[in-house]
């Protein structure tokens, strides 16, 4: 497990979190870490999400869609716009494709897409490419202290 563990983990287990751990082997070519995972793992892409840092206004936000979902930039903010991902990365502490929506460096505002709680679990990244975490969507809520809400793009509203 050392070589697993990483502060998004290390949350997750300290809150007392029931999680598991999935592993697969990361393919640098990948164009979506997101998707790479679900085709690996097989799973259904609806269960498994990426953590997409913004900015708002000059402030930065976490945002948690499923993996074939496209982020509705214009549901938060004419100002919205995807983070420089260097940004992101000192922020979070994470690496791009990597990025975890717990144990972030500093902890950021985070708002988890509606379609989350329809499912037992989710899968969401554990902080490094190549590792997924599974757990409850209430136990991602309440660990982010999360607004739920539709941050997905449907195709009719493109």
């Amino acid at each position: 497990m050392a070589g697993r563990e990483t502060p998004a983990t290390r949350a997750a287990r300290s809150a007392g979190v029931a999680f598991q751990l999935h592993e697969y082997p990361h393919d640098p070519a990948a164009d979506s870490y997101a998707l790479e995972a679900t085709e690996a793992l097989g799973l259904d892409p609806a269960r498994v999400f990426k953590t997409l840092v913004v900015d708002r206004d000059g402030a930065l936000a976490v945002c948690v869609v499923p993996a074939d979902a496209t982020l509705d930039l214009r549901s938060l903010g004419k100002r919205t716009t995807m983070a420089d991902p260097a940004r992101a990365e000192r922020a979070t502490g994470y690496v791009t494709g990597g990025i975890s929506p717990l144990g972030q460096r500093r902890a950021l505002p985070t708002l988890v897409d509606d379609s989350a709680t329809g499912s037992g679990t989710i899968f969401v990244s554990a902080g490094r490419r190549g590792l997924e975490i599974e757990l409850a969507p209430e136990d991602l809520v309440a660990l982010t202290g999360a607004e739920v809400r539709r941050v997905r793009r449907t195709p009719s509203s493109t």
